[in-house]
């Protein structure tokens, strides 16, 4: 008997051991959408960003409690591009906008300050929120429909076509969004009429995109249609579209079981990385963020971000972003610069860290991205992050 017991204490010690080591092996997956607000004070320089009368006027929605990153500065960059629009990001509160863990912007305008200055929306880009079912913020609702105009284009971005379809504007207008996704984001909003296999789903004045990377050619889509195909290729050149024309084909590729089994098996098995980026002034939003959702798409063992004076930066387009993660890079093996630096001040970082530096001329940000992945993790897993970007 008192043999049984022996075995038994050590069988499910074995299992509790094997099942820790299991957990704190899977943590890179665990957490993926783990993410809290702000907690920190709002002293900020809250800058009120300039307006020009005789441009056009863009709105993109920022959710506080976290707004996907590609789907809100794409959209932010190309508009921007154009130089021909007014372009903000405007949340409901005057807080920080959570984009990452240990990552955040700060937007320009509050719905309050919108209504205040009574500007008048051209576009309303509408990113990939917090909530993805019925259950949305009525204040988000509500200014979206405040300043829906007949003239005013609505741009939905991945799963924010949940939002979308909660004003009811889509009510029987196509409507898309992330392929893994759809099944779920449809199941709770069923008067639009959803369809698959398009980057863009378009219906007069209303468009939505597939997953994530497709934000480009929505924005292109738009800014086509609003300023023009000449301003619409100059935009494509800028960010090196790797498309002669706006792709509008998609394949709708849900992740399958067997794509999450090759996640576990590279979390598990392959060297699992712990990442940092570099924040620098100027630096640009499409490539910070082409960057960041991809690798973050990797599951590294960790990502963080470093800076090297301030914990905040401006970007190339006056957003002011800022990290409350520390600024101590000894733990991370590689650390991601996308601008050229002063060598000596980076390489005190860390001696130990990798730099990986990027020579974006002429190359798709997130091609670049995915090319060094599958030479790291093979082709199999870089599809794996192809689908989970809706990338094709």
């Amino acid at each position: 008997m008192k043999k049984f017991k022996k075995v038994v204490i050590i069988s499910l010690s074995t299992i509790v051991v094997v099942c820790g080591v299991v957990v704190f092996l899977l943590q890179p997956i665990i957490t993926l959408g783990q993410t809290s607000p702000y907690e920190g004070n709002n002293r900020f320089d809250w800058k009120k960003p300039s307006y020009d009368v005789t441009k056009k006027t863009v709105f993109i929605i920022a959710d506080n409690q976290a707004t996907e990153m590609f789907d809100m500065l794409a959209p932010f960059y190309l508009f921007n591009t154009t130089g021909k629009l007014n372009v903000y990001i405007v949340a409901k509160e005057k807080a920080p906008v959570l984009i990452k863990k240990d990552l955040f912007i700060l937007p320009q305008l509050t719905f309050k300050e919108v209504d205040s200055l009574k500007l008048v929306a051209d576009v309303i880009v509408i990113p990939a929120l917090s909530k993805r079912d019925e259950k949305q913020d009525p204040n988000v609702i509500s200014f979206i429909k405040n300043h829906f105009t007949p003239i005013t284009k609505i741009l939905a971005v991945c799963d924010g076509a949940s939002t979308a379809a909660a004003t009811g504007l889509f009510d029987g207008k196509p409507i898309t969004c992330h392929a893994s996704d759809f099944k779920m984001v449809k199941s709770h909003f069923s008067k639009p009429l959803w369809i698959q296999d398009v980057s863009v789903a378009h219906s007069g004045n209303l468009y939505s995109t597939a997953g994530v990377s497709n934000a480009v050619e929505g924005s292109l889509m738009v800014i086509n249609d609003l300023l023009g195909v000449k301003t619409m290729r100059e935009v494509a050149v800028n960010i090196h579209y790797p498309h002669p024309e706006i792709l509008t084909g998609h394949q709708s590729i849900a992740i399958t079981f067997g794509n999450e089994f090759t996640i576990v098996t590279k979390v598990i098995i392959q060297q699992n990385r712990k990442l940092g980026m570099l924040l620098q002034e100027g630096m640009s939003e499409f490539e910070m963020v082409s960057v960041l959702d991809t690798y973050v798409r990797s599951f590294p063992k960790s990502f963080k971000f470093f800076t090297l004076t301030d914990s905040t930066i401006q970007t190339k387009y006056g957003l002011t972003v800022m990290h409350t993660g520390g600024n101590d890079p000894k733990n991370a093996d590689e650390m991601h610069i996308l601008m050229p630096g002063d060598n000596a001040s980076i390489n005190s970082l860390n001696t130990e860290t990798k730099i990986i530096r990027y020579d974006l001329k002429n190359q798709y940000p997130i091609e670049v991205c995915l090319a060094r992945i599958g030479g790291l993790y093979g082709d199999k897993f870089k599809n794996v992050v192809k689908l989970m970007l809706d990338y094709n």
